[in-house]
């Protein structure tokens, strides 16, 4: 009996340590299977972990490349702006000189304008002027135009007799002519100027011939303004003596030529210096 019982104990006992070498060897090739499981895991977690790594500092990278650029972006749009603000302040100092050109130009347009307007009214003061004057010789008077004015130099043997300022009716004849002009052209001004030669003289009326000069010009005013109506204010009388002679006072004809009253005429011309003025005042 005790025989069979070892028996079945030793039968039992191989049998047990048959099954369990064969779980064995199946559970160590699974774990085996599993190691190698684990190291290709480990290997493709590792390689993960590599390119992870590699990416973020490629996105690292990218992102200082981003930052980098974001600055040049920055950069070139304040340069931009600042080109644009500068571009818009040439635009703004070209059209202003623009303006100025335009506003100097157009100045310049009336000036001509006005000039040429002017030496029309001289052209035809001097024409009118010499028409109404057409009866008298060249040794009475004489008309010619200078520097925008017309001249009527009337000799002292028209107007007066020797050493006095009493106007002949011959004169008179002709300052009424010249009157019916200066009637018609009341935008002029008028300037008597009396001359002498340089024989000195001294009378009970004449202390000098500053004296001479300056009554024949007032006494030529006189008869324009009381006889034949020439607006006063129109007329300046001034005596120059014998200060300003047209000839050789050495000859008694270069003397007879200096002897003289001269009616200088010439078109208002303050319109003229005004915009001269605002000319230049807007330079």
């Amino acid at each position: 009996m005790k025989k069979i019982t070892l028996l079945t104990f030793i039968t039992l006992l191989v049998c047990t340590s048959c099954v369990t070498k064969k779980k064995y060897m199946i559970a160590e090739t699974g774990r085996i299977a599993a190691i190698a499981s684990g190291d290709s895991l480990y290997g493709l977690l590792s390689d993960c972990r590599n390119k992870g790594t590699q990416m973020s500092a490629q996105i690292k990278n990218l992102m200082q490349d981003t930052t980098r650029m974001g600055n040049s972006i920055r950069e070139f749009q304040n340069m931009l702006s600042s080109n644009m603000t500068q571009q818009e302040k040439l635009n703004a100092l070209l059209n202003q000189k623009k303006n100025e050109l335009n506003e100097r130009e157009r100045t310049i347009n009336e000036l001509q304008a006005m000039i040429k307007s002017q030496n029309d009214k001289v052209q035809h003061l001097l024409n009118s002027v010499k028409d109404a004057l057409l009866g008298f010789s060249s040794e009475e008077l004489t008309v010619r135009e200078k520097d925008g004015k017309v001249y009527v130099a009337m000799s002292d043997k028209l107007l007066f007799q020797s050493g006095s300022a009493t106007l002949d009716k011959r004169g008179e004849e002709a300052l009424g002519k010249l009157a019916q002009v200066l009637n018609r052209q009341t935008d002029i001004d008028v300037f008597i100027e009396g001359h002498t030669d340089n024989k000195p003289i001294n009378t009970a009326i004449f202390k000098d011939n500053w004296d001479l000069s300056v009554l024949r010009a007032t006494s030529v005013v006189r008869i324009l303004t009381k006889k034949y109506d020439v607006n006063p204010l129109q007329i300046q009388p001034s005596g120059r003596g014998e200060f300003m002679p047209v000839d050789d006072n050495e000859t008694a004809e270069g003397r007879s030529k200096n002897r003289r009253t001269e009616i200088i005429m010439a078109p208002k011309l303050d319109k003229l210096f005004q915009m001269l003025q605002n000319s230049e005042e807007t330079k």
